[in-house]
């Protein structure tokens, strides 16, 4: 497993982690067993990097406990990201997050759930806060308690990173890129380079569409690919599809399309760690193997020849 130095903290975190939403029921049925051989793969396979929210699960926050239930005597290896921002939003019941005391009170139910006295990353979930102060002063507080270590926000958006760090404070953002989704490659991962800021991607694996398992024909019962059913994500889902189709030139004896794609992710330099779900012990060990490398100046110029950024 390859390493690398997140940000301005100076871990060593492998280039492959763990993204447990999937994790939580959402991505469809996971058991508590399940999960937590999951999770226990991934260590056991090099995996130091696990990434969660307080939103992930049915019932929201119940990744977290899993996640904290697999990691309880691995505290001191292992580095847990979590978010705040999110909170029962797909439900109906969102939070309104208009005082840092909302961000502190889920920092310490996130606490509790993940059975640890501190968090090494702190998410802001939302993609765009209409009030960044709120969440710039309630982390300011958290890491002065020691409950945080560090904090980042997820977002795919420049204009809201460079709001976020504008007093160059903010450690990670985790942003959305792939094989068939490579618009950061404009300016988000430029600007995150060039400001020294870790850089976690979520989706590396295209919502499960690199493992080459579904087809023209599948009709997704998940609540988080069921809009790929309707008219407009299906259109979006077939092109994704047809373009993955192109790619099948990275399958080859010894490694998977699922594995390249995550090696064209971690090749590219600004990337820090890339967070690809798995849902048993095989998955996890799988996309842990493929940190062992990264793509060829060959296979990266096949892949750009095909796909747009």
């Amino acid at each position: 497993m390859l390493h690398r130095t997140f940000g301005k903290t100076g871990w060593s975190v492998s280039v492959v982690g763990l993204g447990t939403w999937g994790l939580g029921g959402q991505w469809g049925h996971v058991s508590d067993r399940q999960a937590i051989e999951t999770i226990e793969a991934a260590y056991d396979a090099g995996v130091n990097f696990f990434d969660t929210a307080d939103a992930y699960g049915e019932p929201p926050g119940r990744s977290e406990e899993l996640l904290g239930q697999a990691l309880r005597r691995l505290r001191d290896k292992v580095y847990i990201a979590t978010k705040v921002g999110n909170w029962a939003r797909r439900f109906g019941q969102p939070l309104p997050y208009t005082d840092p005391l909302h961000v502190e009170l889920c920092c310490d139910a996130s606490l509790y759930r993940l059975r640890t006295d501190y968090i090494d990353l702190y998410q802001c979930h939302m993609a765009d806060p209409p009030h960044p102060e709120v969440f710039l002063e309630a982390f300011d507080r958290l890491l002065k308690k020691g409950k945080i270590c560090a904090w980042g926000i997820s977002t795919d958006a420049v204009a809201a990173v460079r709001k976020m760090n504008s007093d160059g404070k903010c450690t990670a953002v985790q942003l959305d890129y792939s094989v068939v989704n490579r618009s950061a490659e404009s300016e988000l991962l430029p600007y995150c380079r060039s400001a020294g800021l870790a850089v976690i991607v979520r989706g590396p694996l295209a919502r499960g569409l690199a493992a080459g398992k579904f087809s023209e024909q599948t009709i997704f019962t998940d609540s988080v690919r069921k809009g790929w059913n309707d008219p407009g994500g299906r259109e979006k889902y077939l092109q994704r599809l047809a373009l993955m189709e192109k790619l099948r030139f990275l399958d080859r004896p010894g490694r998977t399309l699922a594995q390249a794609a995550l090696q064209f992710v971690i090749s590219h330099p600004a990337v820090t760690v890339a967070i690809p779900g798995a849902k048993d012990a095989s998955q996890a060990r799988m996309n842990a193997a493929a940190g062992a490398t990264t793509l060829s100046e060959e296979e990266l110029q096949r892949i750009r020849s095909v796909t747009t950024a």
